[in-house]
């Protein structure tokens, strides 16, 4: 009897274990439901799985991007460059500084920011007029995070590392080294999500790693209303129940009970991450001599939080693939093209490169709690569609 799928196969799912309920579960008996120990200890985890200095817990993964835009000043009148072919929180956070939002297209091969033509747009007008640029690790696929730098040496430019999509990354450089996505030796901040469809899953919750002791600093004060309590940074100190608001800050807080789960998820990650890779090799030696399919390059060190198939007929076979009880999924509307941008002038036709990914591109299942049959029974009905 041919396989069918016990339930509704999603393009991305959590996996929760009985050891990660029972940490929850300890956490609800202790001390601290919010502000207490666990949160430290899954930053400073983090921080060392990435292989950064600094890491800050934050409520989710817009908040880390609008958090690190406010720790590099981001204000009315600057412009920063991301790419169109993103969620649209990558853009948001300079729009929430009031910045201004300049995109540039994507490289077709790998549905990454283009860096020559990023550079193309730094050259075309005078220095000084790019304050920042937010590269977004698509897919898990690294940005070359070194020849970002590069430009934004040239160009007097911060960078943002927008890795929610490759926690366990790395790309190599031109030494040979591999840099894991987010340990701060080239990016001035970076941000990951623990949504439930990312490699870790905390419900909602985010993360900002840098090595700049400045910009820690500045983001731990930030997080929590702008205020601090510790007596070393006080302007007076009243007594113990003393606290100065120094800056206007925010409550971007996240809790020690979302922080236990992320730490149980956190040691698992690598395990997680390679069943992503060996899910994506099946993906490609049933997918790469298909010629209705096209898939976008990969390196060694994609972190595969997607797998993107690209087709003639979209949208048929995502109406197909729901009729089978496989939930594919699109990512994404290239941000320019959204009611909010075209009101500040970006159109239709401004970027074709990202415009022709998106008329193609679907997302399949990818996640680790993915069985063989079912990733056999994706394979199949995709064949059978594209037949």
């Amino acid at each position: 009897m041919p396989f069918q799928p016990a339930h509704p196969i999603p393009y991305g799912r959590q996996h929760i274990t009985d050891e990660d309920i029972q940490v929850v579960a300890e956490t609800l008996r202790s001390d601290f439901l919010t502000q207490g120990p666990k949160v430290l200890e899954f930053e400073e985890k983090f921080a060392a799985y990435i292989g950064a200095q600094h890491a800050v817990a934050v409520s989710n993964g817009t908040a880390a991007l609008h958090l690190c835009a406010l720790a590099l000043g981001v204000q009315p009148g600057q412009r920063v460059i991301t790419t169109p072919i993103t969620f649209a929180a990558s853009a948001n956070c300079v729009r929430y500084c009031g910045g201004e939002v300049h995109f540039a297209d994507i490289d077709p091969a790998t549905a990454l920011i283009d860096l020559r033509l990023v550079r193309k747009l730094l050259e075309s007008h005078p220095k000084g007029y790019f304050h920042g640029l937010i590269p977004v690790d698509f897919a898990g696929l690294p940005v070359d995070l070194e020849e970002a730098r590069k430009l934004a040496d040239e160009f007097g430019l911060w960078i943002i590392e927008d890795a929610c999509h490759s926690p366990g990354g790395f790309f190599q450089d031109s030494t040979g080294q591999r840099q894991r996505c987010g340990n701060g030796q080239l990016a001035d901040l970076a941000i990951f999500s623990f949504h439930p469809v990312k490699h870790i899953a905390t419900g909602e919750g985010g993360m900002i790693t840098t090595n700049r002791p400045d910009l820690y600093e500045k983001l731990l004060l930030l997080r929590s209303h702008g205020i601090t309590k510790d007596p070393a940074k006080m302007h007076r100190h009243d007594g113990g129940w003393y606290m100065e608001m120094q800056t206007l800050g925010y409550n971007y807080r996240i809790s020690d009970i979302l922080t236990a789960l992320g730490i149980s998820q956190l040691g698992r990650a690598e395990a997680g991450l390679a069943r992503r890779r060996q899910l994506a090799a099946r993906y490609d030696q049933a997918f790469a001599k298909v010629a209705a399919i096209r898939l976008l390059a990969t390196t060694p060190g994609n972190a595969y939080h997607l797998y993107v198939l690209q087709v003639e007929d979209r949208k048929g076979l995502y109406d197909f693939l729901r009729t089978r009880q496989i939930f594919a999924q699109v990512h994404y509307i290239p941000v320019h093209t959204m009611p909010y941008y075209q009101q500040l002038g970006w159109q239709q036709g401004d970027f074709p490169h990202a415009e022709a990914y998106y008329d193609h591109c679907l997302s399949i299942p990818m996640f680790p709690a993915l069985t063989d049959d079912e990733q056999q029974y994706v394979i199949d009905c995709i064949l059978e569609f594209v037949a």
